[in-house]
């Protein structure tokens, strides 16, 4: 049978097609191991549109009300990247807040993954918040050190490098300046052939089995070519935030087999890059089917602090000139901002003079906005600049003195970091915290059943009926709402 012809293509329809441009745009792409910023059709690199992800993963804007609430609650005034917006997004933030004010536990837990032997500036911002978090609410912290990861998904890395890498970060973490009291940080590795780890693992387990492949790859984008270890790691990293995979931290037998559903009802707050998101939906959309359910963990997401080359690059570990590490001499760190950092300025003196710069997308100005604590210096100086009264070399000076002096301390802190205090942070114990100390909506006491182990009593000693009780709860709901409402009318005054 012959095979039919060809449509015939003039002359003219080439000349069409050829003078058509090729749009050079891409969309954005964020994930836990790839972010990409957007390009347009001119493939010039746009800047993250956080928004549009905020949209898109169904997570809540941090508003003022959310802040407003958030300093009436805990008594101290939100921290410089919240009030800025840096962090800025959220899950059921104000679920911990409700927990707080009833005087109630709640974990922290936050992580890295370990991919060089020196973190830097950008990968410091979760841990310096966290460090905040945990000062404001005197909570319990777990840090994972992810090494398994990033020798899974890193081809070139070996295990003892990585392994080694997770060491060093641990001190660079621990130099931030955490309570060793309340602290525990571990190593995947090290700690998974411990033996502390029994409810964890059984955690680990219990919901590997409630994944199925679909999910995990639907999640992270994986395919058949993906390596097994891969696939089952998101779940390690989904039980690390129940509070059933530490009982040590609360003084609980970590030897027994069964475990504790008191643990397992303690929420987890996590402070993160929104790029690690995609694990935690996993988990919140399968937690209350643990045999023990757990409650889904809060979230607060950050931003990507810019790369030196500016709008739409993140830091990059393996790329020295994308970022100011924290081992980085005076001198480098000078060298870097002179010579790579993005400039919002104008090209000459005369027109920079005459149109002012952008702050918004000037890479020093962007430094020193994480940076800076004084709210009224950061305007004056966004001020001036757009006014062109403060030049490029102005800025990028400014930005110099604050890395400088935040590199500086953090290197002084880091040289008293010696192997015995890794040893102690890494040490599975008892922590020690103290929680809200004057709760102003405790939590309702509810029915207590006999001593038998029958019905619920009433006041008087006498079973309830179901009415009843469903009365009693009722109740007790209508006076904690009249409680929270009369709290927050008396902190406005």
């Amino acid at each position: 049978m012959a095979e039919p012809e060809p449509p015939a293509v003039s002359a003219l329809s080439l000349a069409d097609t050829a003078a058509q441009p090729i749009s050079k745009a891409t969309a954005q792409e964020i994930n836990p191991w790839d972010v990409q910023a957007a390009v347009d059709e001119e493939g010039n690199v746009k800047e993250f549109d956080y928004e549009a992800i905020s949209q898109q993963w169904a997570t809540k804007l941090i508003d003022s009300a959310m802040l407003e609430r958030f300093e009436r609650v805990t008594g101290h005034k939100p921290h410089r990247w919240l009030r800025r917006g840096l962090f800025f997004s959220h899950r059921d933030l104000d679920l911990v807040l409700n927990r707080y004010e009833r005087g109630e536990d709640f974990l922290l837990y936050t992580g890295r993954g370990p991919s060089s032997d020196a973190m830097h500036i950008g990968h410091t911002i979760p841990f310096e918040f966290t460090k905040w978090l945990q000062d404001v609410f005197d909570v319990p912290l777990v840090i994972m050190l992810t090494d398994d990861e990033k020798f899974l998904f890193k081809e070139k890395l070996k295990q003892e490098e990585v392994y080694e890498f997770a060491r060093h970060n641990a001190k660079d973490i621990i130099s931030i300046g955490f309570d060793v009291k309340k602290t525990f940080i571990f190593i995947d590795s090290e700690f998974f052939t411990s033996g502390y780890n029994r409810h964890f693992s059984l955690n680990t387990t219990e919901f590997e089995k409630l994944i199925t492949n679909n999910q995990v790859r639907g999640a992270f984008g994986f395919h058949g070519s993906t390596n097994i270890g891969s696939n089952a790691f998101a779940a390690k990293q989904c039980v690390a935030a129940f509070a059933s995979s530490y009982p040590f931290i609360w003084g609980e037998d970590t030897k027994t087999y069964r475990r504790s559903k008191q643990l397992a009802a303690i929420p987890c707050l996590i402070p993160m890059a929104i790029d690690q998101d995609p694990y935690f939906r996993l988990i919140r959309e399968n937690c209350h089917r643990m045999d023990n359910p757990s409650p889904k963990p809060a979230l607060i997401h950050s931003k990507f602090l810019t790369a030196l080359q500016g709008a739409g690059g993140k830091m990059s570990a393996s790329n020295v000139n994308s970022a100011i590490f924290m081992s980085d001499t005076a001198k480098q760190v000078k060298n870097k901002i002179n010579t790579k950092a993005f400039s919002g300025g104008q090209e000459t003196l005369e027109l920079h003079r005459e149109k002012g710069g952008n702050p918004d997308i000037d890479v020093p100005y962007q430094y020193i906005s994480y940076f800076e604590d004084d709210d009224d210096k950061l305007k004056r100086l966004a001020d001036e600049y757009r006014k062109g009264e403060l030049l490029t070399g102005d800025m990028k000076k400014e930005c110099i003195e604050t890395m400088t002096q935040y590199t500086k301390k953090f290197q002084e802190a880091r040289a008293k970091v010696t192997d015995e205090v890794l040893e102690e942070f890494l040490r599975p114990r008892k922590l020690e915290w103290k929680g809200n100390p004057n709760p102003t909506n405790p939590k309702q006491e509810q029915p207590k059943e006999s001593t038998e182990g029958g019905p619920m009593l009433d006041a008087d000693g006498k079973p309830m009926t179901k009415n009843a009780m469903k009365k009693a709860a009722k109740m007790a709901e209508v006076e904690r709402k009249k409680k929270e409402k009369e709290a927050a009318a008396a902190a406005k005054q």
